[in-house]
């Protein structure tokens, strides 16, 4: 059985290699995330590795340009971790020298002033605690609050209750879209957005075949979500800055409300942070972590996404390898109660998600083998993966960066292929490739699907019930 809910594995020196990144690709993962927040110079030729390993492989592969942002982070350490004991006194200064046991660099300055004694600071995720025991005009002088505090280079820091606004995209990541668009990438990922403005803003500097992701990390994106997914193309709940934000006990129903309000606008949902973290270290997942996989599948996300388990743990295969088995497991569960799992989706009058939504019902047959989707821009396909018919999606695009962002999606199969010129070049295209898929037989019913004029409609408006051999 092949999983629907996609897998992101993010990139990193524990998969750089040529054969490991192919293991990945074999055991399940869909796309591969690129941290702008480290160092991209050789990038390039990684991506080449992924490129190849496509070709040879035949399965279309996205890559995701995960941008800065806004996020705060500490400088770099002298030592690739350093231990910080508890309750030890630990400053954070304007000091770009490397950091040690007693100190590191922390380049935002305003906030200094805008702390006060007793002001809680969080490091990496939220995981070590630090409180605010005295300042100066150029440093935070603070207390270790956690134990087995272990310290790594530009890890994030949060200061809980404390807003800056934040509107437009930064010096850096106008120029990491450049330079994410020159590595064909696929998908944009924005972080720390407090609303809809970024998204527009990013809009102006993306190709149209390339897709935007906003990450929801705080409060404030909550208060604007409705506006946020009318105008991205996709929502990552980045859990940990979340959690942060908003305390981890309220994570959990906001991840849910975020699935299905996401459903509802047919927009895609990743599910992100920690999710095999013990993998990091340890060869087998929790049953914790296996629950988790499981729940974010159960909600209807159409993605799951490996973080530091992919990029820097010591069991990479294994922890993808446990993501796939669990929601193979999962999603044969829901085939099996689907009545239990059916989404609503909001149509507001438009005509394309009600004949699209016809297309559905129709593959509810179990002589309906596949969806065939032609989507020269990614939204037909996009609309159809959010409707979660029971047959398989195969989409078609003459674009090879679209054939790669809408692999990406719950149950798509990405083909690229030249378009039609009409309807029977849409027909012999059509056949080629059911002749080429080995789980469509003689007499199984295929739903075709396009935009007529080819390649000038820009909506989804014919749809065709073909009987494989007639």
């Amino acid at each position: 059985m092949e999983k629907k809910a996609k897998i992101i594995a993010t990139l990193g020196p524990s998969i750089y290699s040529e054969s490991k990144l192919k293991k990945l690709v074999e055991l399940g993962v869909d796309a591969f995330r690129i941290n702008f927040s480290h160092n991209t110079s050789f990038m390039d030729k990684i991506i080449s590795k992924i490129r190849k390993i496509e070709k040879n492989g035949g399965k279309k592969i996205s890559l995701i340009a995960d941008l800065q942002g806004v996020k705060l982070r500490i400088g770099k350490m002298k030592k690739d971790f350093q231990k910080i004991e508890y309750n030890q006194k630990f400053i954070l200064d304007n000091n770009k020298q490397p950091g040690d046991k007693h100190r590191v660099f922390f380049s935002n300055i305003k906030i200094f002033k805008k702390l006060k004694k007793g002001s809680k600071i969080l490091i990496d995720d939220g995981k070590f605690l630090f409180s605010v025991i005295g300042k100066s005009k150029n440093s935070l002088i603070t207390r270790c609050k956690s134990r087995n505090c272990i310290l790594k280079s530009n890890k994030g820091i949060h200061f809980p209750n404390f807003h800056m606004p934040f509107n437009k995209l930064t010096l850096k990541d106008k120029k990491d879209i450049k330079t994410a668009i020159k590595l064909g990438c696929n998908w944009i990922a924005l972080s720390f957005l407090q609303n809809e403005k970024i998204v527009h803003e990013a809009r102006k500097l993306i190709k149209k075949d390339v897709g935007i992701i906003s990450k929801i990390e705080n409060k404030h994106a909550l208060k604007n979500i409705g506006k946020i997914i009318q105008a991205t193309d996709s929502i990552m709940i980045a859990r940990g800055d979340l959690a942060n934000d908003i305390g981890h006990s309220e994570v959990p129903k906001v991840q849910l409300s975020l699935i299905k309000k996401c459903s509802q606008y047919s927009k895609s949902v990743i599910v992100a942070t920690q999710m095999l973290e013990s993998m990091i270290e340890n060869s087998t997942a929790t049953r914790a972590e296996i629950n988790d996989i499981a729940t974010a599948i159960f909600q209807g996300a159409d993605t799951v996404m490996l973080s530091a388990e992919a990029a820097i743990g010591k069991y990479p295969a294994q922890a993808v390898s446990t993501m796939t088995k669990t929601i193979i497991s999962t999603e044969k569960y829901k085939k099996e109660h689907i009545a239990d799992f059916k989404n609503s989706i909001i149509t507001n009058k438009d005509p394309v998600k009600s004949i699209l939504l016809s297309v559905k019902d129709i593959a509810y047959d179990p002589d309906v083998k596949a969806i065939i989707v032609f989507s020269n821009s990614g939204k037909s396909a996009k609309l159809v993966s959010a409707m979660r018919p029971a047959a398989k999606i195969v989409t078609i695009s003459p674009n090879i960066n679209v054939s790669r962002q809408v692999s990406l999606l719950w149950g798509v199969q990405s083909i690229n292929s030249r378009d039609a010129n009409g309807w029977k070049d849409m027909m012999s295209i059509s056949k080629e490739i059911i002749r080429k898929l080995k789980f469509i037989k003689k007499n199984d019913f295929v739903v075709i699907t396009a935009g007529l004029p080819f390649g000038k409609a820009g909506m989804t408006n014919m749809i065709r019930l073909y009987k494989v051999g007639s």
